[in-house]
């Protein structure tokens, strides 16, 4: 076990206190005994998510698995309640024995020890090389050998687009970062707005940084540093800034009507999102169905292409479970099986973390939202151009919050987006010490 492991153990997005924290005989210690089978007849294991359509998911595995039945309990996504439930039960002792966990979420739990290290379980390691590499990175968090959990989703960003308002304006669609600037006055000119900045959704920034080169969190096995303000991120702050200060972004709210009638009309031509933005964009602006297309995100560098992720989720096991052999052996195959991708995809539209699931059959074809374009292609491309080594921080939640309130100001002229992340980075660090965790 790492010194990172041993020495941080606070949660900071609440003030619990777990008692499998103090244990010593815990799953967490990874010995080799810690991930063998449980013997002795069937075994049941409880599962929470919010997947939509996950019920039939977990019906296909039961059907097919008797001795290894899995009980799904549904409930918000996890900072609508779900994960403090997790917390919650962690202290009490009765934790399911699965549970989705986001990308971003994921440290909390750790440094809270509330997560068996399925790096224990031979099963699991063989199956790393199935999964594209820098989605590994979000689940081992640093440390070699480990995986807190099996990688579920992904969110690889690209460009769409409205296709036919670029045609009759006669504007090229962008390739680079310059040319979108470029085109973004073009597109004023014409009345609309090349896209809308969030001012609140921090997390669509963090990919815009992470295809940039930002590093926003790192551990050193001792301690945590934070870097919202580094180079790469800054690079992006500032090109941003430019469009806000020129006018040539609107700031209207995400995920509200306006936001949506903006796309649905001529006034936003492009969304730099992920790959479940195709269903966002398909169900908030049905009058533009066939006009959108969607193209790689632009480049910073032409020479060396680089994608953003937004979002992703794992399937973790808790420390507390009594099974985390079976809880791995059903967590591989939700997350790498061709039958639960493809239901996945069906039901939830979730994109699969494994380097076979972007050759699904149901992601081949065309889509007629978006001219019978077959907008997977772009997805599955960018998926591996993603960058290895971004880690997120325990503290997302705090961030997030801190950040967004200094993102809408700077939209308000209010100071600028590089002073909401030096805020926030400085609001992190000092959060990370009033809870006792090492901070360089």
């Amino acid at each position: 076990m790492s010194a990172f492991l041993r020495t941080i153990g606070v949660l900071l997005t609440s003030a619990v206190a777990l008692t499998a924290c103090s244990t010593t005989d815990t799953p967490a210690q990874n010995p080799a005994s810690a991930c063998a089978p449980s013997g002795g007849g069937p075994v049941t294991l409880t599962f929470t998510s919010w997947i939509p359509g996950i019920e039939e998911v977990v019906q296909a595995w039961n059907a097919k698995n008797p001795d290894i039945q899995v009980k799904v309990q549904t409930g918000p996504n996890g900072n609508g309640g779900t994960y403090q439930n997790f917390f919650n039960q962690l202290k009490a002792g009765n934790a399911p024995d699965l549970g989705q966990i986001e990308y971003d979420a994921l440290p909390g739990f750790r440094v809270q020890d509330g997560l068996f290290d399925l790096g224990a379980c031979d099963i699991v390691a063989k199956a790393k090389d199935q999964f594209v590499p820098w989605t590994w990175d979000q689940v081992s968090l640093g440390d070699a050998g480990s995986a807190y959990g099996v990688p579920q989703d992904t969110g690889p960003m690209a460009l769409f687009y409205r296709a036919d308002l670029f045609d009759k304006a006669g504007i090229a669609v962008p390739a680079t970062w310059q040319e979108y600037a470029a085109a973004a006055e073009k597109v004023k000119a014409a009345g609309g707005y090349i896209t809308n900045f969030s001012q609140s959704d921090i997390n669509q920034f963090a990919g815009l940084a992470w295809q940039a080169g930002g590093h926003w969190f790192g551990n050193d096995g001792q301690k945590w540093t934070v870097s919202l303000a580094d180079p790469g991120t800054t690079k992006v702050a500032q090109y941003w800034q430019d469009l806000i200060d020129r006018k040539l972004v609107s700031s209207v709210p995400p995920w509200t009507t306006e936001w949506d009638n903006a796309y649905n009309t001529d006034q936003a031509w492009t969304w730099v999102s992920a790959v479940w933005g195709a269903n966002s964009i398909a169900s908030g602006a049905p009058k533009t169905a066939g006009k959108w297309r969607v193209a790689p995100m632009p480049q910073w560098d032409g020479a060396q292409a680089s994608a953003g992720n937004w979002g992703g989720s794992s399937t973790a096991v808790f420390k507390t479970s009594k099974h985390p052999y079976e809880a791995a052996k059903f967590a591989l195959w939700l997350n790498s099986s061709d039958e639960a991708l493809t239901l996945l995809n069906q039901k939830a539209n979730l994109y699969p973390a494994t380097k076979a699931g972007a050759n699904l059959p149901a992601l081949a074809d065309g889509v007629a939202f978006y001219g019978d374009q077959k907008i997977y292609e772009v997805f599955a491309k960018a998926s591996t151009q993603v960058p290895s080594g971004f880690t997120w921080g325990p503290s997302m939640t705090a961030t997030y919050a801190n950040a967004s309130d200094g993102f809408k100001a700077a939209v308000s002229g209010k100071g600028t987006l590089l002073d909401a992340l030096t805020a926030a980075q400085a609001y992190t660090i000092q959060t990370l010490k009033n809870q006792a965790i090492p901070v360089a």
